[in-house]
């Protein structure tokens, strides 16, 4: 754990791993519910970082982060967010061909995962989703698209993700899906936020 300086009231903690960004993330929620962790306004989790900001002593909070006891992370919220998709993404052949397996097994694989969100970012609405084995990680397209439409469900890395409005991007497109993941009129905003546990499930349109 490397604690650094962010202005003067914020500090940005870089971790070594995804699972352990993970874990303090987790561990901050439940301290800050439980009326422990020194005031904070935003508890902001990135791929191996997380930044607090509104402290009102982060010297204080600096010393003390890395001498708590920090158990690994579990699935939080109250349920999995179900997410319909028709697997019929122009890269779901190009994937299939990565895994070794047809394109129909390759949306049963994906189908068949419990994902996590492990932190949103890109945009609004967008989470980066942790699940499968990393045997399964898919490059970037060679060429982003200049448009990728609003409920494409993409591969990169690791992550799978879905893209809440039109916007370019270059992630392996394997399906779309009609949830809203987006929503300023909506309580909460967003359909995915950290820790949330999900589920993709096949609907019509996914190939026999």
């Amino acid at each position: 754990m490397n604690v650094l300086p962010y202005g003067d009231r914020a500090l940005l903690v870089e971790l070594p791993t995804g699972e352990r960004t993970r874990a303090l993330h987790a561990e901050l929620l439940r301290r800050r519910a439980a009326g422990t962790l020194p005031p904070v306004a935003e508890i902001v989790p990135a791929a191996r970082t997380v930044l607090l900001d509104g402290l009102t002593d982060p010297a204080a909070l600096a010393r003390a982060l890395p001498t708590w006891g920090i158990p690994p992370a579990t699935p939080g919220g109250s349920g999995t967010v179900e997410i319909p998709v028709r697997y019929t993404g122009p890269d779901l052949a190009d994937v299939a061909a990565l895994w070794d397996v047809t394109p129909a097994e390759a949306a049963r694989l994906h189908a068949a995962t419990e994902f996590t969100v492990a932190f949103c970012g890109f945009a609004p609405g967008f989470g980066y989703l942790t699940g499968l084995p990393d045997d399964r990680a898919v490059p970037r397209r060679a060429t982003p698209r200049t448009s990728v439409p609003a409920g494409s469900v993409g591969l990169a890395g690791p992550y799978t993700g879905v893209y809440p409005s039109a916007s370019p991007g270059g992630w392996q497109l394997i399906g779309t899906t009609d949830a809203v993941l987006w929503d300023p009129a909506r309580e909460p905003v967003a359909l995915l936020t950290p820790g949330t546990r999900v589920r993709f499930t096949a609907v019509p349109g996914a190939p026999a």
